[in-house]
This record gives structure tokens, C-alpha cells and sequence, in this order.
């Protein structure tokens, strides 16, 4: 079985192995890379085992495919995308863009047992069909803020691409539990053995007979998965309300006392420049941690 497919500027991926996993969606990721790791991927009829492969408009791609394994190789079957309301908080709207503040207990996309409303979804039913939205970058469920959606796949891959390049400043608020020493550092430990980056500077401290508590504003150098929460988790300083990797105990006692249902962690700012144009997009903090914040700051 052979599927062929010819690039062109509505599906261009400069990397091979991006490049067949956006137009192959189907594939499993690990399949991918075995494909082409073995020979079964050809560009131009040549067969191609590098998967940062770079691609040129015009190129055909073609994969080979063992029909009795395809099972093998193919995703789980997702559920379908159906717009679906949603009332969205939207910080700025233009052509290209959409950005929301992302409210917290909310998927940015079904997953297998997803049986809410997520936020492509709910931007689908904004779009009344004018637009089809495409996420640039993905925030965890418990995470609220900044949220860009794309009105188009070109202007997703554009953007996502100034993001992964590091062009753009990206900003957090987190609570953490205990008191920071230095008012502004630095963090570099790995994150999967992965180089991982990011800033922060202290905003205010809280010293409760619950424990005192540090609000930090983070700059993310880098964007690896669960990295704030990790890299703070492992400084001592766990995120506030963090069950997996911060400290039980303390949030148990942030439940019962301050109705903190989640982690503190909220995307405040995200800043770049695209087509000679600045953008900066601030997400006001979400109620809950507000709310927080207010019990925090009487019991001082």
C-alpha cells in the first residue's frame, strides 16, 4: 500500500517527519519514525532515512506501507470535532487571530473521554463557519490565560514556529509554597533531560499560620512539558495546589481553607512580532486565584 502526496503551500511542513505527521494524521508518531528510520518514506522517488529531512515546495512524498500492519500503526480513532457554545473571554480579535483568556477545568481539545465542551470547539461555534481555528500552542487543562488560536493553518505554522523558535516572551503568575530567597533567579535544571530555561522575580509574599507562600511572575525561556512545576518542585518550592509534584499536605489545607481547586498557575502574557507588527495580549487572573489571593493577603 503506498500513500503519495504532493507539497504545496497549503500543507508545506519543512521537516519530513513534521511534515507526515501533520498530513498523515492518522499515523501513529513512534510508526513514523519507524517508517522512515527503515526506508518506506521516498522524496522525488528517493528513498529518505532522516527524519529533520528538509522539504521544498514541489516535492512529492510518498510512504510504503505493509497492509497487514496497518492496524498496527494507525492512532486511536479521536472523537469528532463538533462546535459546541461556549461563553468566551476574548482579549483580542483580528483576521489572523483570536485570543482568549483560557478559563481553568477546561480542555484545549477532546480527548478520549472528553465529555465537555473544549476550546476548539468553542471557537468552531464562534466562527459560525467563517473561520476554521487552529491552535498555536496548548495550555494544560487546570491552566488559565493567554490562549492564540489561528484563523488558518498558514498562520498557525507561522506563529507556532516564531513560538518554538523562541521569538516570542511568554509570562506566568504561579503561587509557590514557602518563601523565595532571592527576589529574581534564574532555573536551568533539566526537564526529561532536556535543556529547560525560564526567569522569575518575586511579586509579593503571603506569611499565613497556614505557611507562607511566594507569587512569582515567570518569563519561560523554553516550553517543555510541565516545566514550571517541575523545575520549582524541584528548587523546594512547589506550585501551590500542584498534587503531582508538590506537597499534599499544604494543599489539602489550601482546599479546605482557601477553595484552591487546582494548581496556581496562570499564562498572564504572551508577546511577539509578526509581519512587522507588535503584539502583546494580558490575560486579567482568573477569579478562583484571585479570589485566593484576596484570603491570602487578609490573613497576612
Amino acid at each position: 500500500m503506498e500513500k503519495e502526496t504532493l507539497v504545496d503551500e497549503k500543507n508545506y511542513y519543512s521537516r519530513l517527519d513534521t511534515f507526515i505527521r501533520k498530513n498523515f494524521p492518522e499515523l501513529k508518531l513512534g510508526a513514523i519514525y519507524s517508517l522512515i528510520r527503515r526506508g518506506f518514506v521516498k522524496v522525488n522517488g528517493k528513498k529518505i532515512k532522516k527524519n529533520n529531512y528538509l522539504l521544498n515546495i514541489g516535492d512529492t512524498v510518498e510512504i510504503i506501507i505493509n497492509e497487514e500492519k496497518l492496524e498496527d500503526i494507525k492512532r486511536p480513532v479521536t472523537p469528532t470535532l463538533k462546535p459546541r457554545p461556549m461563553k468566551l473571554e476574548i482579549i483580542y480579535e483580528d483576521n489572523e487571530l483570536l485570543v482568549i483568556n483560557k478559563p481553568p477545568r477546561v480542555s484545549v481539545h477532546p480527548g478520549g473521554k472528553e465529555e465537555k465542551a473544549t476550546i476548539i470547539e468553542g471557537v468552531m461555534y464562534y466562527s459560525k463557519g467563517e473561520f476554521e481555528p487552529h491552535l498555536v500552542h496548548r495550555l494544560d487543562k487546570l491552566t488559565s490565560g493567554v490562549m492564540i488560536i489561528a484563523k488558518s493553518k498558514q498562520t498557525a505554522r507561522e506563529i507556532s514556529n516564531l513560538i518554538k523558535s523562541r521569538e516570542s516572551q511568554n509570562y506566568y503568575l504561579a503561587l509557590l509554597v514557602g518563601e523565595l530567597k532571592d527576589k529574581k533567579g534564574k532555573l536551568s535544571t533539566p526537564v526529561d533531560e532536556k535543556e529547560a530555561y525560564l526567569k522569575y522575580s518575586v511579586v509579593d509574599k503571603f506569611k499565613t499560620k497556614d505557611g507562607i507562600f511566594t507569587l512569582v511572575e515567570i518569563e519561560l525561556l523554553t516550553g517543555r512539558k510541565h516545566q514550571i512545576r517541575i523545575q520549582f518542585a524541584n528548587l523546594g518550592y512547589p506550585v501551590a495546589g500542584d498534587d503531582t509534584y508538590g506537597d499534599r499536605k499544604i494543599n489539602k489545607i489550601l482546599r479546605k481553607n482557601y477553595n484552591l481547586k487546582r494548581f496556581f498557575l496562570h499564562s498572564s502574557k504572551v508577546s511577539f512580532n509578526y509581519k512587522g507588527t507588535h503584539y502583546e495580549f494580558i490575560a486579567p487572573l482568573s477569579q478562583d486565584l484571585q479570589n485566593l489571593l484576596n484570603k491570602l493577603k487578609q490573613k497576612k
